[in-house]
């Protein structure tokens, strides 16, 4: 991927995020659909101008959208190469009004995340990731610096979980490792922390979609970081009719990794 695409793919999701923040500065409204999850105008906003810009950018690429997944499977299960996007993660966030949202773009190919831009909009912090080329920080023009997950593990151990969402740590794993740092954060952000050795593990006990995590998978890895399911294999997308991810270990070193699917009771 060359350099001039991953700054228009910056340039998209920034557009949406400013899509997303003149919603959210509003006095906005939400509907629920049909699986209970939240849906705002910004989700819609943000959607079409992703939708619209990569179709200008790579007309050849088909996307796949949380906002426009009812593709039929005997079709998208034929893409060897798409986008993935999720054009508001943390729309419960977004609501509650606590700044913890994001734009996620993944490009994926033979079923993995080759490159992944994660957009927060109230910070302007992007974090973007690509194969063979490492992942990414910056919040202003001049501050791109080039992330890595930490090299240690840190005492006590920095457990990221979800802010909204029910996510059980096994007390087995817990008692291994003592008093461990738990820290909450909404959408995404779980992801980039990781990336950027902020935190060491993030274990997911609890169902996500693809669109959720594929940018952030791709951003954690080309970190230096995992991300495999309970078993320790690697997340495979669009394998299958549902986008109902298993559940999912992310962390800086394999050897957590390890430690926790020895000691977890799934």
């Amino acid at each position: 991927m060359k350099s001039d695409l991953i700054e228009q793919l910056i340039k998209i999701s920034k557009e949406a995020g400013k899509a997303i923040l003149e919603v959210y500065n509003s006095d906005f409204d939400y509907e629920l659909k049909e699986d209970l999850s939240p849906l705002t105008k910004a989700d819609t906003a943000s959607h079409n101008i992703i939708c619209e810009r990569l179709e200008a950018l790579t007309p050849d690429i088909p996307i796949l959208s949380e906002e426009n997944s009812d593709i039929p499977f005997n079709i998208r299960s034929q893409w060897n190469q798409y986008w993935l996007v999720d054009p508001l993660d943390g729309t419960k966030e977004f609501i509650k009004r606590n700044g913890e949202f994001t734009v996620n773009i993944a490009l994926i190919e033979d079923k993995i995340p080759k490159f992944g831009v994660i957009y927060i909009p109230v910070s302007n912090e992007i974090y973007w990731g690509l194969e063979n080329h490492g992942s990414y920080y910056q919040k202003n023009i001049h501050e791109k610096k080039r992330i890595q997950v930490s090299e240690i593990t840190h005492n006590p151990l920095r457990i990221i979980t979800s802010r909204s969402h029910e996510n059980i740590i096994p007390q087995s794993f817990l008692d291994q490792i003592g008093n461990p740092e738990i820290i909450n954060k909404g959408s995404s952000l779980k992801f980039c922390l990781i990336a950027a050795g902020e935190a060491d593990i993030y274990p997911r006990l609890g169902p996500t979609s693809e669109w959720d995590t594929a940018a952030g998978e791709a951003i954690v890895k080309y970190a230096g970081g995992y991300v495999t399911t309970m078993k320790g294999d690697q997340i495979l997308y669009n394998k299958k009719e549902s986008f109902i991810n298993p559940n999912f270990l992310v962390s800086s070193n394999s050897e957590l990794i390890t430690k926790f699917i020895d000691f977890s009771q799934y």
